[in-house]
């Protein structure tokens, strides 16, 4: 009887078989707008392969096995000998390994590495999050490595390999590394200077004993790690080798790994060091402002995460209500329906206009301006406190356009709901954020001048985005207990700058509707509030992934 009666009808396909890339308006054009005309045929070759790839079938499987099967801790052998190695299902080291050959930690040896790498990471990560930590950290050591300049010579033909080597051995026999990142401790959380594990000078000059532990070590599984600990001269930054070059393990206890709400194919743990060797990074004392470019570059990356995220659950939604049909027509057809896609629409494309923005500063700035690295030091954390911020809302209503359908693991949505807040979360939660921007603001008026530049292009064009950028002026000469008030001027801030660039460089009906919403409070608390009258049908075809 149930081979006769189950015949499946009105479902959706799969979202597979496409191009992550090409499908992807508001990125191609990034990509374009971002990088010289000399470099374009090949970016666009490299990341619509990519872009294929991220979503065939056997990635998608990848990720979901992946998911599937977690890491597992093996502190010992079975000859009772510490070990202390983290076990992946072989679908892992697929993605990660397609993740450091398609180039994501490569940026910084290559011309519009940064551009190329953001929408490399933006592509690859919706087919798995998990493998962008490890591809994070080891992009962002480098510019924290360069405050050493023999070290970042040893180290960064390294960590800018596109080989991916996962054997744990010396550096100095691998042809790639990854890199992983030491700093939270558990009595002190984000305040690091709390940290209690303690450096201890050694003979050779720059080499210390740690002794000490890690709450949250971010891929433990690594070649490599910057860590903080106290020296005798003040809180330091440090690079602690897995293996030693004699080719003995580095006293590195992974403890336990954490049971995390998502990012579940990708291990985080808790460290000991016990008499650990390590190099300095950096001078005594400097430690914050050593690392503070690690944590810098990582925060862009949970920008670009979490624009990821929202276009691959945007691009479900649209997808599933293109195919769905109720109430005798097809869902994205439906008034009240379209509304709330292009209303995610517009909070995905924001997203990545955005996200790319700072990638297009980070090239600049390396190339030398300092204009660029103004902008950087103020609109970084801003859009990671927004961005991210705006990503759980975003995911949890794409997942309720599939219904029940969305509820289901098999619809991977799931997944992407458990992922969607830990950006928001890693490398400073939402107050740590705003705080950053508050000194920024109060002790580096270059940083507020370069963001009012890149706002005030576009002034002139939209009366609603004239009118925030006024009204955020007005909150910033108020400096009265400017610190319970930081949320709403960072909330600002970030509205204002995706504002600017969407009225640039978006087509009308995009901007349009988010100056509409977002800036001229014609908007309700929930998706699916945009004025009627807007062009949201183009809104909601420009999102959709494919025909």
């Amino acid at each position: 009887m149930a081979a006769s009666t189950h015949a499946v009808t009105n479902q959706a396909p799969p979202l597979v078989g496409y191009d992550v890339f090409a499908a992807d308006r508001a990125l191609t054009e990034a990509v374009d707008r971002h990088l010289e005309p000399g470099l374009l045929d090949e970016a666009r070759a490299e990341l619509s392969a990519l872009g294929r790839t991220a979503a065939s079938a056997q990635v998608l499987e990848w990720g979901a096995l992946a998911n599937e099967n977690p890491p597992k801790l093996r502190t010992h052998d079975r000859y009772g000998h510490r070990i202390d190695e983290v076990e992946f299902h072989p679908s892992w080291h697929r993605l990660l390994g397609k993740g450091v050959s398609a180039g994501l930690t490569a940026a910084w040896a290559r011309p519009g590495g940064h551009v190329r790498r953001a929408a490399s990471f933006i592509i690859w990560t919706q087919a798995e999050a998990g493998n962008g930590c490890p591809l994070s950290m080891t992009h962002a050591a480098v510019p924290a490595l360069r405050t050493d300049p023999e070290l970042a010579a040893e180290w960064e033909p390294r960590l800018t390999s596109m080989v991916y080597d996962r054997d744990l051995r010396p550096a100095s026999r691998k042809a790639g590394v990854l890199f992983g990142m030491g700093m939270t401790e558990k009595q002190g959380g984000s305040d690091v200077r709390a940290n209690t594990t303690v450096a201890r000078p050694l003979a050779e000059d720059g080499t210390y004993e740690l002794t000490g532990h890690k709450w949250f070590c971010s891929a433990p599984m690594s070649d490599g790690f910057l860590v903080l600990a106290q020296a005798p001269g003040g809180l330091t930054c440090f690079l602690v080798p897995r293996v030693l070059d004699d080719g003995t393990r580095n006293v590195f206890h992974i403890q336990r790994l954490k049971d995390k709400l998502g990012n579940r194919s990708n291990a985080s743990g808790e460290v000991e060091f016990d008499g650990t060797w390590a190099r300095r990074v950096g001078d005594e004392g400097r430690g914050v402002r050593t690392i503070i470019e690690m944590v810098a570059a990582t925060r862009v990356d949970c920008v670009l995460g979490a624009a990821s995220l929202m276009r691959q659950a945007v691009a479900q939604a649209v997808h599933h209500c293109t195919h769905r049909e109720a109430f005798g027509g097809r869902l994205v057809d439906k008034p009240l329906m379209r509304n709330v896609l292009a209303d995610l629409a517009l909070e995905s494309e924001a997203a990545t206009t955005l996200a790319m923005r700072l990638a297009a500063a980070y090239d600049d700035a390396t190339g030398g301006s300092e204009e660029e690295r103004a902008f950087l030091r103020l609109a970084v954390p801003a859009a990671k406190y927004w961005v991210t911020k705006r990503c759980t809302p975003t995911v949890a209503e794409a997942l309720e356009c599939l219904g029940g359908n969305g509820y289901v693991e098999e619809s991977g949505m799931p997944r992407l709901l458990r992922e969607s807040p830990l950006n928001s979360i890693w490398e400073g939660a939402g107050n740590v954020q705003a705080l950053d921007v508050l000194r920024a603001l109060q002790r580096e008026p270059a940083a507020l001048n370069a963001v009012l530049t890149e706002v005030g292009r576009a002034r002139g064009a939209d009366h609603r985005l004239d009118a925030a950028i006024k009204n955020l002026l007005t909150e910033l000469a108020d400096l009265d207990a400017i610190e319970a008030r930081a949320r709403r001027v960072v909330e600002r801030l970030a509205l204002v700058l995706q504002g600017s660039l969407l009225v640039r460089y978006a087509p009308p009906e995009v901007s349009d509707a988010f100056c509409a919403s977002r800036l001229g409070g014609d908007w309700g608390a929930s998706f699916g509030t945009l004025p009627h009258s807007l062009g949201l049908g183009t809104v909601v075809e420009r999102a959709r992934p494919v025909g």
